[in-house]
Formats: C-alpha cells, structure tokens, sequence
C-alpha cells in the first residue's frame, strides 16, 4: 500500500508543473493520445479519424473515432492477430469501444480536463486470461497543458480505473506523458503507465509499469505515420526485445 502510494507522488508533481508553469501554446492541437495513453486532446466536430495499429505476430488493431461535438467525441474498433503469416488467425473476442468527454478546456489559468472511456488495450488479446496484453484504461480522468518551449510542449497526466480485464487484479492506476514538438511535422512522445492494476496474478508489468516512445510524422495533410517502442523496460517476461510497432492515422472532416 505504501508503495502504491509513493508512485501516485509523480501525479501530484505533474498537475502541479501543469497548473504554475510557462504559458499555453493557444494553436496546438493536443493528439487524442500518445503511444498508448490518452490526452485530454479531442478531435473537433464534424471530424473523424481512421486509424491502424501493426503490432507482433501479424497483429491489426483498427478503429475509428469521430467527434461529436467540440467536446464529446466517440470510437469503436476492433482487432485480430496473425492477420499476417501463415497460422491460424486469432479474431479479436469482440468490437472495443471509446468515449471521451471535454469537461474543461485549457487557458491561461488551468489545464484541459477530460473525462473518458476506453476498452481497447494494445497487443493481442489473451484468452485464457480474459484480457490483452496491455490492458485497456477502462475509466480514466486525464489532464493536459501545453506550453511553447521551442516549439510546443505538452505535458500530460491521468489516473485510471478497469474493472473489465481480469477483474480480480483491478487496482487503480496512473500514468504520465510528454509530446514534443520537433518541427510542424515531427513529434517525439514518451509515457509511463504505471500499471497498478497489472502487476499480481499473471506479472505482465511486474513491479515497474510500462515506458514508451514514438515518433509520429505528418507525412501527407490529413495522414500521419508513427513508429512506437512499446515496454521499453521489458517488464514482461515472456518477451526478448522491445516491442516495436507502426500506427498510421488519417484525420479529416466529414
């Protein structure tokens, strides 16, 4: 317990920076999410946007979130693995969906808040464990503050709550991020998820959550590629290596 306590100190750290520091970049978009954890960023309304996650074993995780309105913003998807290769293809156990609410946007004064709802974890779902490797964030409650530091800056922060994958480890978790802006087309992303709630019965993240990075590009208007390193800290044991991964994402207005 007190160890859990200990690791919600970066959190607090976080929105504090997040609440008396620099002055917010007005113009930036801040992206629904980063490698693997969500933003307080939404997409506008009357917008949608297609997006296709490549990951091991011939994995395909599609989806498509549209926004609703300026705040509310809704998704669905779904995912199978060995799509590619030779074997058997595993389908998904069923379609995966999202929900994200602005509750409050970003000024001068305080950061975005928003509230949200997601089922789809990353990597291959496991079923004889009822769950996909990364589990989903299930209900989180996300913070964001953007600020120019040569070129945009976000910082971001969340806690989350799933009680949908393996129920019987379903403590409460947190996570925190950074978007940095290289230049208009190129952002670097790096995040910690802290995975409390996977770290008993099945040891997917042990004791020391999860740390990834990626790069997302605008390669053409509308559509963005990206390259993640997932787990860099290698917490699972049954893997060799960092998981490595390509995104692509296509945004437009209906």
């Amino acid at each position: 317990m007190i160890a859990n306590k200990t690791r919600l100190i970066p959190v607090v750290i976080l929105l504090v920076m997040s609440l008396s520091l620099g002055q917010k970049s007005p113009s930036y978009p801040q992206p629904p999410k980063l490698v693997t954890v969500p933003t307080a960023g939404i997409l506008p309304g009357g917008s949608y946007m297609v997006d296709l996650n490549l990951f091991h074993d011939g994995g395909i995780s599609s989806g498509i979130q549209v926004g609703l309105t300026d705040r509310l913003m809704l998704g669905v998807s779904y995912s199978a693995s060995r799509i590619i290769g030779n074997e058997k293809v595993e389908w998904g156990k069923r379609p995966e969906a999202s929900l994200k609410y602005r509750v409050f946007e970003e000024t001068a004064a305080m950061p975005a808040f928003l509230l949200g709802f997601d089922s789809r974890g990353r990597g291959a779902y496991v079923d004889s464990l009822d769950r996909y490797e990364m589990k989903a964030k299930g209900l989180f409650l996300t913070v964001s503050r953007n600020f120019n530091f040569l070129g945009n800056l976000g910082l971001h922060g969340g806690i989350n709550y799933n009680p949908i994958e393996n129920a019987e480890d379903d403590d409460p978790s947190f996570y925190l991020g950074i978007d940095k802006a290289i230049n208009p087309e190129i952002t670097l992303m790096v995040e910690y998820d802290a995975a409390l709630n996977d770290d008993q019965d099945h040891k997917f993240a042990l004791d020391h959550g999860y740390l990834s990075a990626g790069v997302r590009w605008l390669m053409f208007e509308h559509f963005h590629f990206e390259i993640d390193f997932r787990d860099i800290l290698m917490t699972r044991e049954q893997i060799e290596s960092v998981e490595r991964e390509i995104t692509l994402h296509y945004v437009d207005f209906f």
